[in-house]
């Protein structure tokens, strides 16, 4: 029976989930109206989510209703926003991960022995995703977001996991990352972060200074899991309060010494 649907196939059609006969579209057109709202934190109407999703109004008008319903979205009186049962699923999903519910002690342990902020991030191929945030005296209210999606290329924590990589891995998320500039001191050009790169892998960690955020210095390291980077734990600090080279002695070996205990 096997080879004789696959003498049905054709050659030329390259098979991705999208056209597996297990893919449910619905479910993926309503996923998709939710996850217009990444990075647009105002509310929409239906004709705005028709734009950003590329479906008809009528399929939209259907989709955002559902989901209404179900609280997934909510109904302002500027459009529609996302719903408060997305911090249920949210926090389902926080409870229920192993490797976070380990690193909160561990991370609070550090947060008091620094005296700055620590995170903890999930490596998700071109991004790093914020699953812990333990704050400092001083913060922007972006900075203290869980779900925040910060670039693996030019993030501390990114690095950090980029120098636990083969070599091969290492170059495709680089070229297929957006290397865009976020400030002035961010690098973006393939040869100065292979070469930052080939630094963290020797120290243990990685150091990005203002990459991101102006006046920030953070040193992140990866969270193993078989030999893997899977995580990373990371430090931030003010320039304004710290210079480079205390801040690297002082909290690098601190940071790595956290990773290593979150680290199977």
């Amino acid at each position: 029976m096997a080879n004789k649907n696959a003498s049905r196939r054709r050659p030329d059609v390259v098979e991705t989930p999208e056209n597996s006969p297990l893919f449910t579209t619905a479910i993926a057109r309503a996923f998709s109206v939710l996850e217009s709202f990444s990075g647009v934190p105002e509310a929409r109407s239906l004709a705005q989510l028709a734009e950003a999703t590329g479906l008809d109004r009528s399929a939209v008008q259907r989709i955002a209703y559902t989901l209404s319903a179900l609280g997934y979205l909510e109904r302002t009186s500027q459009g529609l926003v996302p719903g408060r049962r997305l911090l249920d699923r949210a926090c389902d999903y926080l409870r229920g991960n192993d490797l976070i519910q380990f690193a909160t002690p561990v991370m609070l342990d550090l947060r008091r022995s620094s005296g700055e902020r620590v995170d903890f991030s999930i490596f998700d191929d071109l991004s790093m995703l914020f699953a812990v945030r333990l704050q400092s005296k001083r913060e922007t209210y972006i900075a203290t977001l869980v779900g925040r999606r910060v670039p693996t290329f030019c993030s501390s924590g990114g690095r950090a996991v980029l120098a636990m990589l083969d070599d091969a891995s290492t170059r495709d998320i680089l070229k297929r990352s957006e290397r865009k500039k976020y400030t002035s001191k961010t690098l973006v050009t393939s040869e100065e972060l292979w070469q930052r790169v080939q630094v963290d892998r020797k120290r243990g960690y990685a150091v990005a200074v203002e990459e991101l955020l102006p006046g920030e210095i953070s040193i992140g390291a990866a969270v193993m899991e078989r030999g893997k980077p899977i995580a990373a734990i990371h430090v931030s600090g003010s320039l304004s309060e710290w210079s480079v080279r205390d801040f690297e002695s002082q909290m690098g070996p601190l940071v790595t010494a956290a990773a290593q205990a979150l680290s199977k």
